[in-house]
């Protein structure tokens, strides 16, 4: 085969280096006198420093000079453990900052001022600190494609509201930050001013909208020299104390355990937790779940969220594996049924570690171990009980090598492993992901090629592979896909996957206006279009052209509108449950309408009403959205979101008889409730609620049996009840304190309640009554973390 001799001029092209922009330089200067983080800026340090000033904007007149009237100067000056940033920002109206007191990590109606800093100066990386004008902080690891909010550093800040605008001032130790270890250092600078009730954002360095990519456009520091990373190691031992009562029994739980983080060297880091405890995290929002694939659900340990871009890569990795659902069933004699049968397995300890070099390679490595876990089953004639293995010891590893190169491009190996002992399932997962941009970041191309091997009863093998080309800069920007995945493609043991054994192709183009106009602030129009192909059969189960407008207006208040049409008839080779059948799922077309009004006015509200209709009699489904916000003052708001939906004739698998596979044609409504409310004292101390409710049912009015060609005929033989009515409820009320940096009190009261039946109820009323007369569970916790530095206790000493 001939390649053409283009196809190599254009991946030179791909991989050149040099970016195109020239960058503003900051000075900075090394000081010997103290610092006070208290907002005053009245130190002499900091009158002899260069100021960076010349902000333009970034969102959404790109390019435009800030006015004088918000003029905005940053200085930055540095010791040998940290570095010092002091912004000081005008505003005409200074009684008009927005400054909502929030939790850490939330933005809220709240100006803010960001500094982004990468020590390596590679455009791959940057570690970003925020303050918003109620001093709340916020930071996160940003990448191009991922920003880690969950990811907590220990700084200092002040901010401070004066009759001119109001001034920032932060001290960022240096083990907050990763760097060379050269003597003369230049870092990749940035700084970002939010104005949040004109929704203006500035940045100091020009970061242009044309350019598909943030990272590559920050600014220079220059000037700090013989600095050294201090040793990063940090102990946050823990304890807890839980009182759980339910209708049949009451406990006391005592919890104790440690993490620690530790800076192997600059660029490395190890997280460890000993005896985890994870009693606290948010509840999971159970469904009524009647699709052919399991829930997925978010993950809120917070080892498995923080610092975890690297293991992101290629979509292998699905945290909940680790302590989900066990693995296995067990296996029942005559006359046995289960009387207890864990939901989750416990973690007895991860580790975790992650960094990059100079060069731009990332390293990630993840291990942990869950607790072998059993099944209790009785024999009903004679009581006598036995345990059944469900889960055994188990092993989960990951190890991700990411080599970035030309501050904007990337290849990645990344490998998974889950090691059960004894006969059970093993399972082991490589990718090679590729992502090459041009200079000027206008051009993408990117893909993978994915192996899984299975161990189990039947070894088996599959794999997934998929190359994409994109223009990513510019008013209109488009794409195209295509990709590949085998029958026996399988990461389930530590990833996600629903569909396989297909192959697809996927297109896409798009306008936007990249400054504002005399009726829109924002407009976008993108149309889509994709078809999937099952691999055995060669017949199409997926297919649609997909067309979305999306606007702000000048008031800020975002609107959007999709539709989406299906032209043929499609086969779902899931629905079924049976290997090799299918069902027909007839035309169709589907649209969403949706507006935000613009959040910085005490009341605000976003909504959405989607609809469905099938070219299929009286079958439709329809729904609604509505998500309104009243913020009472800068410390007290609630939030409330409610969300319909109603199929109508749907249809989907029951069961099972002597005639085949038994369909149902049903109605289902599906009704959730969330109300969320936040009280903050302080920007360290809050009280936070959050309240939801779920109801749903499906009542099935007609049977069918599947045919061989994937069509339903009436089955009226068929009279088993295959009703469903479920209701969930979940309440978490939480006091939280952060007494010393990195340290935190939580006390919190949860009360959950869960019922399903097959006697289908449609009285909202009567369901939310009958969740609380089943059994329901209050739990009162209390949890204290300490962080402790080693550094800080060396000093001491």
């Amino acid at each position: 085969m001939t390649i053409p001799r283009n196809f190599f001029v254009f991946l030179i092209i791909l991989c050149s280096s040099s970016f195109y922009c020239q960058k503003k330089i900051i000075h900075t200067n090394s000081i010997t006198s103290r610092i006070s983080i208290d907002g005053k800026l009245n130190e002499e340090a900091w009158e002899s420093a260069d100021a960076a000033s010349n902000f333009v904007m970034y969102q959404p007149d790109n390019g435009k000079a800030i006015s004088e009237n918000k003029k905005t100067e940053v200085k930055v000056i540095y010791d040998n453990d940290a570095i010092y940033i002091s912004a000081v920002m005008n505003d005409p109206q200074p009684d008009k900052i927005k400054k909502e007191i929030t939790n850490r990590d939330s933005f809220g109606v709240s100006d803010y001022f960001s500094v982004f800093i990468n020590g390596f100066n590679d455009g791959q990386q940057d570690f970003r600190f925020y303050v918003t004008a109620a001093g709340v902080q916020l930071d996160c690891i940003a990448t191009e494609d991922y920003k880690d909010f969950s990811w907590d550093a220990i700084w200092d800040s002040k901010a401070v509201i004066t009759d001119t605008g109001w001034i920032v001032e932060m001290k960022i130790p240096y083990a907050a930050i990763r760097f060379t270890n050269s003597a003369k250092q230049i870092w990749g600078i940035n700084f970002l001013r939010n104005i949040e009730r004109d929704v203006q954002v500035y940045s100091w360095n020009l970061i242009d909208a044309k350019i598909g990519a943030e990272l590559t456009q920050n600014g220079l520091l220059e000037g700090i020299e013989n600095i050294k990373t201090p040793t990063r190691l940090f102990f946050i031992p823990y304890a807890s104390f839980y009182n759980q009562k339910d209708d049949n029994q009451s406990d006391n739980t005592f919890k104790g355990g440690l993490d620690i983080k530790y800076g192997i060297n600059d660029a490395f880091t190890l997280d460890a937790i000993l005896v985890p405890d994870f009693g606290q995290t948010k509840f999971d929002n159970a469904i009524l779940n009647l699709e052919p694939f399991e829930q997925k659900l978010d993950e809120n340990r917070p080892f498995f969220t923080e610092g975890t871009e690297l293991f992101s890569k290629g979509n292998l990795f699905y945290s909940r594996r680790i302590g989900g659902f066990p693995s296995a069933e067990p296996i029942l004699k005559k006359n046995e049924q289960i009387t207890d049968y864990p939901s989750t397995v416990d973690l007895l300890n991860a580790v975790k570690i992650s960094g990059r070099t100079k060069k731009g390679l990332g390293i990630g490595f993840l291990n942990a171990i869950t607790e072998k876990t059993y099944a209790t089953i009785r024999d009903t004639i004679t009581s006598i009980t036995r345990k059944e293995t469900i889960e055994p010891l188990a092993n989960y590893n990951i190890i991700v090598l990411d080599q970035r190169f030309n501050q904007n491009s990337s290849v990645t190996f990344i490998n998974t492993n889950t090691i059960r002992n004894g006969g059970f399932r093993d399972a082991n997962v490589s990718g090679l992901l590729f992502d090459l941009n041009t200079k000027k970041n206008s051009y993408s191309l990117n893909g993978d090629f994915k192996y899984s091997s299975i161990n189990a009863y039947e070894d088996y093998n599959g794999y997934k592979t998929a190359l994409n080309f994109e223009k990513t800069s510019g008013k209109i920007r488009y794409g195209i896909s295509g990709k590949y995945i085998s029958e026996n493609y399988d990461i389930n043991d530590l990833g996600l996957i629903y569909y396989t054994n297909y192959q697809a192709a996927y297109a896409n183009i798009s306008y936007r206006i990249l400054n504002p106009t005399t009726v829109f602030n924002t407009f976008k129009i993108t149309q889509e279009a994709n078809l999937e192909i099952q691999n055995t059969t060669g017949k199409i189960q997926d297919d649609y052209l997909k067309n979305t407008i999306g606007a702000s207006s000048l008031k800020n208040t975002y609107y959007e509108f999709s539709m989406q049409y299906t032209p043929q008839e499609t086969y779902d080779f899931y629905e079924p449950r049976v290997y090799g059948r299918y069902v027909r799922v007839p035309k169709r077309l589907s649209s969403y309408f949706g507006f935000e009004w613009n959040k910085n006015h005490a009341f605000t509200i976003d909504a959405t009403v989607p609809f469905v209709k099938y070219d299929e009699e009286n079958r439709q489904t329809y729904g609604v959205y509505i998500n309104p916000k009243y913020r009472f003052s800068n410390q007290f708001s609630l939030e409330y979101a409610l969300e319909y939906t109603n199929k109508k004739n749907d249809r989907g698998r029951v069961g099972y008889d002597n005639n085949g596979i038994v369909f149902a044609e049903r109605n289902r409504e599906i009704l959730s409730n969330i109300l969320t409310g936040k009280f903050a004292m302080t920007n360290r101390m809050a009280l936070n609620l959050d309240v939801r409710y779920y109801w749903s049912y499906a009542d099935n009015h007609e049977f069918f049996t599947l045919q061989d060609d994937g069509s339903l005929t009436p089955n009226s033989s068929y009279n088993l009840n295959k009703n469903r009515n479920f209701n969930s409820w979940n309440l978490d009320l939480s006091y939280s304190w952060w007494f010393a940096p990195g340290s935190q009190m939580i006390i919190l009261y949860r009360n959950y309640a869960l019922e399903e039946t097959d006697q289908v109820e449609k009285s909202i009323s009567n369901n939310f009554s009958s969740v609380f007369n089943s059994n329901v569970t209050n739990i009162i916790s209390i949890s204290m973390r300490y962080y402790i530095d080693y550094n800080v206790i060396k000093n001491k000493f």
